[in-house]
This record gives C-alpha cells, structure tokens and sequence, in this order.
C-alpha cells in the first residue's frame, strides 16, 4: 500500500478537472507513454517501468467531483486499485492524496516493491502533476460526471468474481484523514483481482 499526498497551489475544481484528463497522465506520471479513453468508464494503459512494457485496463468504480476517483484494473498482467481524493484547503489551494494497492508480478517489481521504488515514483509522479497544473494556469479540459459504486461496470466485475475469491478493503477505507470523504460517503469493498482508472 503506497500513500503519498502534495499541496498544489490551485482551486480544488482546476485539480480535478486535470486529473479528469487521464491521456495527459503521460505528461507527469514517469513510465506511462500512453492512457487511452475507451469509455466514461474505462482506460486502457501502456506502461514501461525498468525496460518492462506492459498493457492494462482500468476501469473507474467512484468518481465525485471535487472529491475522489477510484479504479482497480480488470484485465492485463497488472493487479492494482487505489484512489485519488482532493480536499480544498482554500480557495487557492488543494491537497492532492494518492492511495494505491499494488501486487508486483515478476522478481524485478517485487524486488522494486521492497526497496521502495513504486513510493518515490507515486511521490514523483505528484510533484511532476503540481508543476504541471500549476504552470498549465488552467486544466486541459474536465470531465465532472458522477460514477457511483455498483454501477454497471462493478457490477459486471463483481459478478465474473468467483465466490470464494478474498473481498479486499478499498483504499479509501485505509487512507488517514488526508482529504478522504466521511465514512458514509465510502464505497463498499473491491474484488481482489481487479483494479483501474480513469480519464476525462
């Protein structure tokens, strides 16, 4: 579990709306060359992290304007799920925190995993979304639908889920108070195997 959080010096509204825009990721998120949108919904992902290419799908299970996007992936050889959520700490000002559920596959990412890579790269990856939305002055665009848990698409995810398959909790449940919504407000557990994102 990698939990990491920045300060950006712009509105709550222009943070999300950026990171809404999920084909910019590779603009500040070092090893993804390519996220394309496939739907409201879903993503897919080509990364290349420590000469390893790889290809996923992501798809997003929460989304809330102003407040959190979570995904977990559903198809690919990576397993992972986590949010983002933003919190107004002024009318100038947003603390972006990132949560993420990683499950390393080969020995070079386990290896990675427990030396700490995927912390600096998390932690990198916002300082690199601060410069970016911070020079940028506005967001390159904004998606603000809202994706309730248990829509459709985790649904069908928590349907194709075997049933003795292990529920795990949801990163939002284990993030601290650092931006995260009121427990009422929490979606219920994810399936194990799947995790995604989402663009805008």
């Amino acid at each position: 579990m990698v939990k990491e959080h920045i300060d950006v010096d712009v509105p709550v509204g222009r943070a999300y709306d950026q990171w809404t825009q999920f084909e910019d990721f590779p603009s500040f998120m070092d090893g993804v060359e390519a996220v394309q949108q496939v739907d409201d919904r879903h993503c897919r992902w080509n990364t290349k992290i420590a000469g390893v290419r790889r290809e996923f799908d992501t798809e997003i299970v929460d989304q809330l304007p102003d407040e959190r996007i979570s995904w977990r992936t559903v198809s690919g050889d990576v397993r992972q799920m986590g949010i983002v959520t933003f919190q107004r700490l002024d009318d100038a000002h947003t603390r972006v925190s990132l949560a993420m559920d990683f499950q390393p596959q080969g020995l070079a990412e386990r290896t990675g995993d427990a030396l700490g890579v995927l912390d600096r790269r998390v932690k990198g990856d916002l300082k690199r979304f601060k410069g970016f939305i911070e020079e940028r002055g506005s967001a390159s665009g904004a998606w603000r639908g809202r994706i309730s848990p248990g829509e459709s698409g985790a649904d069908d995810a928590q349907a194709a889920r075997p049933a003795d398959a292990p529920v795990r909790e949801t990163p939002l449940s284990r993030m601290t108070d650092e931006g995260a919504p009121p427990p009422e407000s929490r979606p219920g557990p994810l399936p194990a195997d799947p995790d995604d994102m989402r663009h805008g």
